[in-house]
């Protein structure tokens, strides 16, 4: 039987299209973009389009979008460097419990810079309050960072209410929206966000490369210091390769993007309708109706899911779940959303993707069954 890949969360298959459009900068097409000469305009050229396709898929400015080497690197930029940048004005930070370890780390590490940060809980949903959010602000606040959509189980974050929060308060306000971007619409001016991280491996670009859009105004300092690469903010020649990919699949992602929504709403409802009529005992983690159209986290009451999942090396999906020296222990977000044990551990995502068919979701359901009776 032929693996079933239920794991798109974790990364995507690389697109024909993309790898076609990236293929020429890995081969003739091969000097650097600072050259002047026409081997390097060729290459500058690619990244200008691409800068271009993501500004389009986030409906900014082009000189908005800062390319980088993933959505960590990003995530980084973001927070650390608007901290630095104005630490003059205040060193409070405020973030949730269950955000990304590139975000959570991140404000660990500030924390030893002397800033203070302030994780807000999350309910049953996994969603944050904005009313908490708003309490949690102080006159030395300069940042808020909320993830859009959850890679575990999917719930969409308020970040237009969060947004105009920031505003009212003058804080910048970030999102870490690996997960949402060309799964649902990203536009920056609807989130009402100041900047937003992209990884191009989560919506089938390659893996090392991402972008973070930094509003114009935004005082930030760079991460990476060297040469004046992107406007002086993160230094290092350009990975044009990675770079044109990144621009075709932000131009497939806005092509695709209706499609990709109602059809993978439509293939997640038949899978967990699948799974309800064949297991029965199954519970739903996550909002039921905010949340990403091609993300289903369900536990298995009472059984492990990672034992699971070893029973089953056919389906590839993932559990919250991770094993230390012997020791279990569950998903922080789960944990965040007050989960029972019982629950929580026999928690699995299932993260469908663009080359996903009934076919495998029908295969899948009974493999899942037929262990579980076990």
């Amino acid at each position: 039987m032929k693996p079933i890949y239920l794991d798109y969360n974790a990364t995507t298959p690389i697109a024909p299209e993309v790898v076609e459009e990236m293929l020429p900068y890995l081969t003739e097409h091969f000097g650097n973009p600072s050259s002047g000469h026409p081997y390097g305009q060729k290459v500058i050229e690619a990244v200008i389009t691409a800068r271009k396709r993501v500004a389009a898929l986030l409906d900014c400015m082009p000189e908005e979008i800062v390319f980088t080497g993933g959505g960590s690197e990003a995530d980084n930029q973001a927070l650390k460097g608007v901290a630095f940048a104005n630490k003059d004005r205040g060193n409070h930070i405020i973030t949730s419990q269950i955000e990304h370890p590139a975000i959570q780390n991140t404000c660990r590490y500030l924390e030893t810079r002397g800033f203070k940060v302030t994780y807000v809980p999350v309910d049953k949903y996994g969603m944050v309050d904005v009313g908490v959010i708003e309490r949690a602000v102080s006159p030395d606040t300069i940042l808020i960072s909320i993830m859009h959509a959850n890679n575990e189980v999917g719930t969409i974050q308020p970040l237009a209410e969060i947004g105009n929060i920031a505003r009212k308060h003058g804080v910048y306000f970030h999102t870490d929206a690996a997960q949402s971007v060309g799964k649902i619409p990203t536009r920056v001016g609807e989130l009402n966000v100041d900047l937003l991280t992209v990884a191009g491996h989560k919506f089938y670009g390659p893996k090392g490369v991402g972008a973070l859009y930094i509003k114009k105004g935004v005082n930030i300092e760079p991460l990476i210091h060297g040469a004046g690469h992107e406007r002086g903010l993160r230094a290092g020649t350009e990975n044009a390769a990675g770079i044109a990919a990144l621009g075709k699949a932000s131009q497939l992602a806005l092509i695709e993007m209706t499609q990709r929504v109602d059809g993978l709403t439509e293939l997640r409802d038949y899978f967990y309708d699948l799974l309800q009529e064949q297991i029965g005992r199954i519970i739903l983690n996550g909002h039921p109706e905010k949340r990403l159209p091609n993300t289903l986290n369900v536990s298995f009451k009472g059984i492990n899911a990672a034992e699971l999942l070893e029973q089953i090396p056919e389906l590839a999906a993932s559990t919250g779940s991770a094993c230390h020296h012997g020791a279990q222990t569950m998903s922080p977000v789960l944990t965040a959303m007050n989960i029972p044990p019982d629950i929580g551990f026999g928690a699995v995502r299932f993260s469908l993707g663009r080359d996903t068919n009934r076919k495998e979701l029908e295969e899948s359901a009974e493999l899942l069954a037929k262990q579980v009776k076990k």
